[in-house]
């Protein structure tokens, strides 16, 4: 079994404990929430990879003091512990998950994982692909960059890269964009699992081809199916 489906199997045995915590929010500097329960799933990881993969080394969004040294690591694991924590501390279901392993700076696996969702796409998984006019955008957009949105298409604002990412990979949206830029964390299983797929991507404007991302500033980026 892959690194992405154990680590992703070791958190749904903790789910109902995770779920319990959603409600203890604390507001970050930048007005974002955490929770106890973002908290407990990036400890339930850290714990499992010192036990199962102690030669890998964690880049994770709720760790920012480890970050840096760590992607300099020739293998790392990326996580997003709770992506969507507005989503999951409001009662919503749409969070997820995203893991990403890399091994001497190639991609090695992604995971996307939408646990109350039950939908999980990993590497080298077959699915039934969709036709789709919908566009997902970020939720960081403010109103007027709504109002600029190029018109023809259907745009759907869910607030869950996670959620995003397994859509147009998966062909239920046509395109995800965010052009006001998000962490590694956030978006490089997403990435990969859409390069891996054939799909469009671009990071910073620029043909995307799988390089591993520096976890200390933000990626604008496009995945658009062809």
């Amino acid at each position: 079994m892959s690194i992405c489906s154990l680590i992703v199997n070791e958190i749904n045995l903790f789910l109902p404990e995770i779920l319990s915590k959603r409600n203890t929010r604390i507001l970050k500097e930048d007005d974002s929430y955490v929770t106890e329960g973002d908290i407990l799933c990036e400890k339930i990881v850290k714990d499992f990879i010192r036990e199962k993969f102690p030669d890998y080394f964690l880049v994770s969004e709720e760790s920012p003091e480890e970050n840096v040294i760590n992607s300099k690591k020739d293998k790392v694991i990326i996580l997003d512990p709770i992506d969507g924590t507005e989503n999951f501390t409001s009662g919503l279901k749409e969070w997820g998950v995203a893991i990403c392993v890399y091994e001497n700076g190639v991609h090695n696996e992604s995971m996307l994982a939408l646990p109350e969702l039950n939908c999980y796409l990993k590497t080298g998984d077959i699915f039934e692909k969709f036709e789709s006019r919908i566009c997902g955008i970020s939720s960081s957009l403010t109103k007027e960059d709504i109002l600029k949105l190029e018109p023809g298409f259907e745009y759907r604002i869910i607030g869950c890269a996670v959620y995003n990412m397994y859509n147009v990979v998966t062909g239920s949206f046509f395109s995800f964009e965010n052009p006001k830029g998000a962490k590694v964390w956030d978006i490089i299983p997403g990435l990969n699992l859409a390069l891996e797929n054939g799909l469009s991507v671009t990071v910073n404007n620029t043909q995307y081809h799988g390089e591993l991302l520096e976890p200390n500033q933000k990626y604008i980026f496009k995945i658009q199916n062809r």
